[in-house]
């Protein structure tokens, strides 16, 4: 850039302070991980996890009227790269169309979590909610990449889940909201499920109350062994492991679990988060009164053999805001997802809310 083109872009750039973001944003790569610092973050217990760092990822650019960001959290023990599968041409998110944005939520490894926080590793790292994920979103959005209005906020799993507290929480700062396979409570069998498998962890010989002495190879084998009994259906696992085929199958998940105390402390602070959910008591008001907090349109999207996230909740919350359902119906469970495209759904969703009613998309293979 030669000296009078250079003085040109300053002397705009000072005239038009926005366009100083704008300009800064449209030099990061697409995809890239960046992080916020936001110092000390302070939770809603009270309590505060020191020198705070929020991942996140950025695609596409925020266009004239700053209408079409679109923002996407991680599920439990997920991180924004596994997020990009669904962003691009053709794809869910397309960003010649949208500004998204792929968060990483507290606890996942990445943002600021009991594995990598100098100051309070493992289980001296505070425990934080669903509501604190939230916040720190919050944050990102207006003080980082000063987005003050969201046109949507979509999310599968623990991500559904902040999708209706953002919603709650931020009742005018996005026209959509799309929890897939998500809630706005706990029930009494996710909690059960959430339990068992922090029960495997902490029992497991090393684990020495949250002081391991030594790799964790017992406990969180058992608890992916639990999660992936939950994970999809019995038919599933039928159909997809013959029984001479078993110990191949139990061998190989055995080997594909992590032993390392860090992974073991992120796994229970989410999972207490999520077992803490449930908006309608934190408001002191029913579930049809908690819809009324939220002013954004709702598309819900659920599993019937959902094992996981009970969808109870979130179909009682869909009748009292009298917002369309998506059903799937697949062997899938909990990952009917990964079974079922949402993709064309949600993009019309996107583009014209009035135009999708519930519906029972079926998995193909197992019509």
């Amino acid at each position: 850039m030669n000296g009078m083109k250079a003085a040109a872009v300053l002397l705009f750039l000072c005239f038009f302070p926005s366009a100083n973001r704008v300009w800064a944003q449209s030099r990061v790569p697409d995809g890239e991980l960046r992080f916020a610092e936001f110092g000390d973050f302070r939770l809603q217990n009270g309590r505060v996890i020191h020198n705070f760092r929020l991942g996140y990822r950025t695609f596409g650019q925020l266009d004239a009227g700053k209408s079409n960001a679109i923002l996407w959290p991680t599920w439990l023990g997920g991180i924004s790269q596994e997020l990009l599968q669904f962003v691009g041409p053709g794809k869910v998110l397309d960003p010649s169309k949208y500004f998204v944005v792929l968060v990483d939520a507290i606890g996942d490894g990445v943002s600021s979590s009991p594995s990598n926080s100098k100051d309070q590793r493992l289980m001296k790292f505070p425990e934080f909610s669903i509501r604190d994920m939230v916040e720190a979103e919050h944050r990102l959005a207006t003080d980082v990449l000063h987005v003050d209005h969201l046109r949507a906020v979509v999310g599968v799993s623990m991500g559904g889940m902040q999708t209706f507290s953002w919603a709650v929480a931020y009742p005018d700062f996005m026209d959509l909201a799309i929890p897939v396979a998500g809630s706005p409570q706990s029930t009494s069998a996710d909690k059960l499920l959430w339990t068992a498998q922090i029960d495997a962890i902490e029992l497991d010989p090393a684990w020495n109350h949250g002081m391991p002495t030594g790799p964790l190879t017992g406990g969180l084998a058992l608890a992916d062994e639990i999660g992936e009994m939950s994970l999809t259906s019995p038919a599933y696992r039928v159909a997809h492991t013959g029984t001479d085929q078993f110990g191949a199958y139990l061998s190989e998940l055995r080997k594909k679990a992590a032993t390392d105390a860090g992974t073991a402390c992120n796994h229970i602070r989410q999972r207490q988060a999520i077992m803490a959910l449930d908006i309608p008591k934190e408001l002191g008001v029913s579930m049809a009164e908690t819809t009324k907090r939220a002013h954004a349109k709702f598309l819900i999207v659920v599993s019937q053999q959902d094992h996981v996230v009970n969808p109870t909740p979130a179909l009682a919350f869909a009748a009292a805001d009298g917002a369309p359902v998506i059903t799937l119906n697949s062997d899938c469970g909990h990952s009917s997802t990964a079974c079922i495209s949402l993709g064309p759904t949600i993009g019309r969703f996107l583009v014209d809310p009035s135009s999708v009613r519930s519906e029972t998309l079926t998995d193909p293979a197992n019509p």
